[in-house]
């Protein structure tokens, strides 16, 4: 299981949000984040907040859509009694846990209850996660029958010894099958990767970003591996049973996928994303780094609202128990000051093709521009047209990059 929620303010038990959460609201975009918080198995690597069958506490998973329907309709009544203007979902997300374990009909039931209580804009775009041996041709059809547009396949590697160390369950021979059957029923297709893992070579890497190019996906993510205290790969590292992922060879990893993406036709539009053209890129995940509003429905989902971040309640049972009380399920929240909305600006920002507007940085990050452009860390063309947008070099030391541009601190390179 994950980690502890972050610290704030305790959450209200009604939900009600100040007004500063109203303001210029319709201005940003609205999307809705269902979180299903099951899985099979755990991955030795995983810190997200799921459960597997034996974890749940008399929690049933056939109660969840129900129990997620009722958290989306008490996220409407919030937001009107609060004054947030309504707004259409433009995007949806089902994340995991595994998504698709559920059966077909609750993730439909649990669109239908976004249509529902806030409706649905023209073209949104509305994806859920799968593992290849969690989904079947069937359940694809009827997802984008009633209205999914999109799947993301967790495919994380091509290579059966590194999935073996990742404690993956597929084959990844599935992979084309599920690709094949999503394209048949019209969804769009993305391919999510890891590397660095413990025993992976440059070689291996090469192996499943080639497998990748191979299945013309429409969007592909690639994630460093992150060893995550408390979870089953970070106990093995400590106990010498496996190498930790050498940042070094990270590097080599990244470069040689961004050169293999982009001879194959791939653009790069957030340091881990790459889409076959600017129609297949994750709007939802877009709205994310954009600082648009959500609302996450489910145990542990996080919520953002002008400015206004709260989270839910982890366990299922205690998400339940809320909910059946008539209670908000966020158990903590905080209020973003201005300082803190432009310092995650600048990181959400900075992370995108498309750039963070020079003219909302403070002066001394503007006199760092010209330092990280000398130093190929930012493209001087946009620079020049008011944008910072990173090079190849600064996408490998973004979190560097960020630490300029708001203290003006030193760079350390990998040269």
């Amino acid at each position: 299981m994950a980690g502890a929620l972050p610290l704030g303010d305790p959450a209200p038990a009604d939900g009600l949000l100040p007004p500063t959460a109203a303001e210029q609201a319709v201005e940003r975009a609205f999307g809705v984040y269902v979180h299903v918080p099951f899985c099979r198995v755990r991955c030795g690597y995983c810190d997200f907040n799921t459960y597997t069958a034996n974890e749940l506490r008399g929690v049933r998973q056939s109660d969840y859509a129900a129990q997620a329907a009722s958290e989306i309709r008490f996220a409407r009544e919030v937001l009107e009694a609060s004054g947030v203007p309504g707004r259409e979902a433009s995007t949806v997300f089902f994340g995991g846990g595994t998504p698709t374990l559920l059966p077909a009909d609750d993730l439909i039931a649990m669109l239908r209850a976004v249509r529902t209580e806030f409706g649905l804009a023209d073209g949104a775009e509305v994806t859920t996660e799968a593992n290849p041996d969690s989904v079947g041709r069937d359940d694809l059809a009827r997802l984008a029958d009633a209205g999914f547009t999109r799947v993301s396949f967790g495919m994380q590697s091509a290579v059966p010894h590194v999935l073996a160390t990742l404690d993956r369950t597929h084959d990844p021979a599935r992979v084309p099958l599920v690709v094949r059957w999503a394209r048949e029923a019209g969804l769009d297709v993305s391919l999510d990767l890891i590397y660095g893992t413990p025993g992976e070579s440059l070689d291996d890497w090469r192996r499943s970003v080639d497998a990748v190019i191979d299945e013309r996906p429409d969007h592909v993510s690639a994630y460093a591996l992150i060893v995550e205290d408390g979870t089953k790969l970070a106990r093995q590292i400590r106990r010498g049973e496996v190498a930790e992922p050498s940042d070094d060879l990270e590097a080599d990893m990244y470069e040689l996928a961004d050169d293999l993406l982009a001879a194959a036709g791939y653009e790069w539009y957030e340091v881990s994303n790459w889409a076959a053209g600017a129609g297949h890129r994750s709007r939802h995940n877009l709205g994310y780094w954009r600082g648009d509003d959500w609302w996450g429905v489910g145990p542990g989902a996080h919520s953002h609202v002008g400015g206004v971040r709260w989270w839910n309640a982890k366990h299922p049972a205690a998400y339940a128990e809320r909910l059946a009380a008539g209670v908000s399920p966020a158990v903590g929240r905080e209020t973003l000051d201005a300082e803190t909305r432009a310092t995650e600006r600048v990181l959400l920002s900075s992370r995108i093709r498309d750039g963070l507007d020079l003219r909302t940085l403070p002066a001394a990050g503007r006199q760092a521009v010209a330092g990280l452009i000398a130093d190929g860390l930012a493209d001087a063309r946009t620079a020049l047209a008011g944008k910072l947008v990173l090079t190849r070099r600064g996408r490998l030391l973004a979190d560097a990059v960020v630490r300029r541009l708001l203290e003006g601190s030193e760079l350390s390179s990998r040269t």
